[in-house]
């Protein structure tokens, strides 16, 4: 199929793409079109006007320092993940991105693109979520900061406002004696996942825990974010927080799996990532 006709803009500079978002509230941002394109073709999607960024030079960026890492709006996918300065400040981020779709996609889809797509059952907005990331966005009328808390709404719902464009995002740096793990199961590899969980674990100074946060994508309307720390226990009871995570979810049954199955699957892989990424801890601080 073909998409519906559109007006169409190649802005240079930001100014020109919020010049033109302006003018265009309606209109949609064009930066890796992974999921843009397809949705047009569909005829999903029939926005009046489309605004291409990918000229917008300002935009392509990546800086990984001590507080974290904040990806710019045409950071591709693979640049992030295969960034070794970013994987030293915050590994989730590359381990998640590993699970995203296939190489081609991750060639040309963007880190930013992604988030502002909010799809529930992606990687990324729960890695945003249980870090407490943000959003930068931009327009006309001036610049905001969005927590990740806020900026899910919900499915393919982000918190922009007509006219807006997200510029940035900023996923917190890992803190010292910190272990990740990220972890899905889908149908068939690069597929959405039936159900995922993004696992941060941080120990104190006597290796007891300290915190347990775990960000599930598949298996609510947005990232769902679950604070494990009291079911697990002071020396970390996984299988515990396991079956706590059970009976906190609500997931629904549709054509990839049934609500018990999605539930007993979230579970599992509660207990795994968990438990993986309380080694990594371990590890971490005995460096």
């Amino acid at each position: 199929m073909k998409p519906p006709p559109f007006g169409y803009h190649a802005p240079r500079t930001l100014d020109e793409a919020l010049d033109a978002l302006a003018a265009a509230p309606s209109g949609k941002v064009l930066a890796g079109g992974q999921s843009l394109i397809p949705l047009l073709n569909m005829r999903l999607a029939a926005p009046p006007e489309l605004v291409d960024i990918n000229r917008v030079a300002e935009l392509d960026t990546l800086h990984a320092g001590d507080g974290g890492v904040r990806v710019g709006a045409l950071a591709r996918h693979a640049r992030v993940e295969r960034s070794a300065a970013a994987a030293g400040v915050q590994p989730l981020l590359g381990r998640a991105l590993r699970h995203v779709a296939h190489p081609v996609i991750r060639n040309r889809g963007t880190v930013v693109g992604s988030l502002a797509h909010a799809d529930p059952a992606a990687e990324l907005p729960a890695v945003l979520a249980v870090l407490g990331g943000t959003v930068e966005t931009a327009s006309a009328r001036g610049r905001r900061t969005i927590p990740a808390a806020e900026f899910f709404r919900g499915p393919m719902e982000p918190a922009l406002e007509p006219g807006e464009l997200a510029v940035s995002a900023f996923f917190p740096a890992a803190s010292p004696r910190t272990g990740t793990a990220f972890m899905e199961t889908s149908r068939r590899h690069g597929d959405y996942a039936i159900a995922g969980v993004a696992a941060v674990v941080t120990l104190d100074e006597d290796l007891r825990l300290s915190a347990a946060r775990a960000g599930y994508l598949g298996i609510a309307a947005t990232p769902l974010v679950l604070d494990l720390t009291g079911a697990a226990g002071l020396h970390g009871d996984w299988r515990a927080a396991a079956a706590h995570v059970r009976e906190r979810i609500d997931p629904d049954t549709d054509i990839h799996a049934g609500a018990a199955y999605r539930r007993h699957l979230t579970g599992v892989l509660t207990e795994r990532a968990f438990k993986s990424a309380a080694a990594e801890a371990l590890r971490r601080a005995g460096e």
